[in-house]
């Protein structure tokens, strides 16, 4: 597929529903874009193409994002068919026996998951660098800086064109400062909107949550629209947004602030 790297996952998810092009030919070209970039970026950790043209053979769910190829952060959303090693030497190749509601939910939509990004140690870090992963990751625009972190796997893997769009997670920063590095769309959803179980309950008090790196706002706003909502067992949910994420697309921005902080980590 020519200009695959230009497309959001709208617009690939469109091409298929048309007949314009496969699940099958969507992945080999995410997979070629992945050989031609990653050996340089360290951004995606761990790929399993052949659990992908598995599913794509037994055949895909007909949901929103039907055949588009996708990146799972190496930390949290966890799932059977995608082992972790969350940034950590520790917890290197820990397998899951049973899938994060947020992946089952990304599953439903016909996403095509083929490995999974780099993370800091634990997630840890506005750098993404770790031992388990041999090398630095870098940012596609310049090599000699950091994508940022902690989902600067993701990050790097969406700027660079491998995928159009890449699950991650925010406590302190961890998509939006990525987002910020690589010129992407970040947003962290408020406490209560993402299922954090059932494999593990709320991170950080509920200050961190599960969310995307996307090259268009509507991309992250379409997948919020399939992921959030109540899971069973959760402790509390926030009130659903009235009209939609998708909706609030065309909503006039109200006068807005920028804050700039000036406070230096040194």
């Amino acid at each position: 597929m020519e200009n695959f790297e230009n497309h959001d996952m709208i617009a690939l998810a469109a091409l298929v529903r048309q007949g314009e092009i496969t699940p099958d030919e969507l992945l080999e070209a995410a997979l070629k874009r992945l050989g031609q970039v990653n050996p340089a970026l360290n951004a995606v950790v761990s790929v399993a193409d052949e659990t992908a043209r598995h599913k794509i053979a037994r055949g895909l769910p007909h949901g929103a994002f039907h055949g588009v190829p996708f990146l799972l952060k190496d930390l949290g959303c966890e799932a059977v068919d995608y082992p972790s090693h969350e940034g950590s030497r520790l917890m290197a190749n820990s397998h899951w026996s049973g899938d994060a509601t947020l992946y089952t939910r990304l599953a439903e939509t016909g996403l095509v998951v083929f490995g999974r990004t780099a993370t800091p140690e634990n997630g840890i870090g506005i750098a993404t660098e770790a031992v388990v992963y041999g090398a630095p990751t870098c940012n596609p625009w310049n090599p000699d800086r950091t994508p940022g972190g902690s989902s600067g796997g993701s990050a790097a893997a969406v700027a660079a064109g491998i995928v159009p769009a890449a699950h991650g997670s925010d406590g302190g920063g961890s998509i939006r400062v990525p987002a910020a590095c690589c010129g992407l769309f970040g947003f962290k959803p408020s406490r209560g909107h993402m299922p954090n179980g059932p494999n593990s309950g709320e991170g950080w008090a509920g200050m961190a949550t599960d969310g995307f790196l996307t090259r268009s706002v509507r991309d992250t706003a379409a997948l919020l629209e399939v992921c959030v909502g109540p899971e069973a067992g959760q402790p509390y949910a926030a009130p659903p947004l009235a009209a939609g994420f998708t909706a609030a697309l065309d909503r006039p921005p109200p006068r807005l602030k920028i804050a700039l902080c000036d406070t230096r980590f040194d």
